[in-house]
């Protein structure tokens, strides 16, 4: 296996991004709007010894009425030059705010300015300058925002690939500010392996054992297909969770059974996870981390079965996959059966609708357990039309704000509006706006707005 296509599969390579929706063409120029509630930052490659070899932005979103953040939520992308472009849109994605906001916690994606061909262990190797530069982002962009805090908050790590591969890097060299990793389709590697050339193996500090990690990729990649370029994924995922769980470390694996290395519909099960672990780990206030609670834990088959309270599980406890608890264990049966993760709760009602002319603007926040599929407009007690049509995504379940390879939200950036084009000109009409979750269930109606 080449440099170019390693253990974690780490690049995803133009061929894969064919069909990524709003992927981004060069250069790395079209950067979504940065004013308030959302911030950015923007750092040179670094000319240092050590220092990090990319250019990098972060862009971070802070919860509007948020006093001081608790936390701070890691949308990280993937290697490539297509992956780190479709970086610049995670930080605005309504599904991951709903996390992010139900925690006081920030939301923070980067986007490193990473060449198609170049080496990716420079940056998703985070002993190689981007662990110092991320770090000093939230500082800046603490500063920046008027939340100091930002700095030294702890951390929830989402990474795809060789965002996988930083993440769970992270977790290895900073245990005691990782709340919970979710490594997508990527991990580091914890053993020198000498037909691996260029990745240097991490360690595994006792500490390390305590954070909440999950291993999440497609059963295409090395579960059930074979011999394609995606098949080191799972070899990769099984070593690092035998060498973690094998201590007792808090690490499960989710195999997604319909995807190979694209995300598919896996962040109904990662938002799930992650808030599981946040509200156990997070403290109220300034503190160090919280433990996992013991008696909660459900353990489970590695690649899919019935889970069950720990207690109760029959098998050898260091080679089953732990689950926090009950809830996310019945999800993630669930996902791996089939993805479609249930939710029972509707979204919440959009608010703020403003009828200018025949132009109608609305906010909306995004349900956390599902997301927002589209908004329904009803004009003088009838359903008029839908926003934005027809959502797309070829990855998973259609997603308003449409979703890129790496799980992020598609350029342009679609916005909460509608233009009635058969209004009658000067007439007067009545409207409302529901919000529609990725499960089809619909919110209350807005309040009304007329012209």
């Amino acid at each position: 296996m080449t440099r170019f296509v390693f253990a974690s599969l780490l690049t995803l390579g133009a061929a894969a991004l064919v069909a990524d929706l709003g992927a981004q063409q060069p250069p790395y120029d079209t950067f979504p709007p940065a004013d308030p509630p959302y911030f950015r930052v923007r750092y040179e490659a670094s000319k240092a010894p050590g220092g990090l070899a990319f250019p990098v932005n972060y862009t971070v979103w802070i919860p509007p009425g948020v006093k001081v953040l608790r936390g701070v939520v890691v949308h990280q992308h993937g290697c490539g030059e297509g992956s780190c472009k479709s970086g610049l849109t995670g930080a605005y994605d309504l599904h991951w705010q709903a996390l992010a906001r139900k925690h006081d916690c920030a939301l923070l994606s980067p986007a490193y300015e990473q060449p198609e061909k170049a080496d990716c262990q420079l940056w998703c190797d985070p002993r190689n300058g981007s662990a110092a530069a991320f770090q000093k982002g939230l500082a800046d962009l603490g500063a920046q925002s008027g939340h100091p805090e930002l700095a030294r908050v702890p951390w929830a790590l989402w990474g795809h690939s060789g965002g996988g591969h930083w993440a769970g890097g992270m977790v290895l060299l900073h245990p005691d500010r990782v709340a919970a990793a979710w490594l997508r389709s990527g991990v580091p590697q914890l053993k020198a392996d000498p037909a691996r050339t260029g990745i240097k193996a991490h360690t595994l500090p006792d500490a390390a054992l305590a954070v909440p990690v999950m291993c999440n990729l497609g059963t295409k990649e090395g579960v059930t297909v074979k011999g394609d370029r995606f098949s080191g994924v799972w070899p990769a995922n099984e070593a690092f969770f035998a060498a973690v769980r094998g201590k007792g470390g808090l690490v499960g694996v989710a195999v997604d059974p319909l995807t190979s290395h694209e995300c598919g519909n896996q962040r109904y099960l990662a938002i799930p996870w992650l808030d599981a672990c946040l509200a156990d780990r997070l403290p109220k206030t300034a503190g160090p981390l919280n433990p996992m609670p013991v008696g909660k834990a459900w353990l489970a088959p590695v690649l899919g079965g019935e889970a069950v309270p720990a207690a109760k599980f029959a098998g050898d406890p260091l080679k089953a996959a732990w689950l926090p608890n009950e809830a996310v264990a019945q999800e993630w049966t669930r996902y791996v059966t089939d993805t479609k993760v249930a939710d029972t709760t509707p979204p919440p009602a959009p608010t703020n609708l403003r009828v200018e002319g025949n132009v109608l603007t609305w906010d909306a926040a995004a349900d956390p357990e599902s997301g927002l599929a589209k908004f329904v407009v009803e004009r003088d007690g009838k359903e008029l039309a839908e926003a934005p049509g027809v959502a797309k995504n070829p990855f998973g379940r259609p997603v308003f704000q449409g979703v890129q390879y790496s799980d992020t939200p598609a350029l342009p950036l679609v916005p909460l509006r509608f233009t009635d084009a058969t209004a009658e000109p000067g007439g007067r009409h009545t409207y409302r706006v529901v919000a529609v979750n990725t499960a089809g269930l619909r919110s209350a109606p807005s309040a009304a707005a007329g012209r």
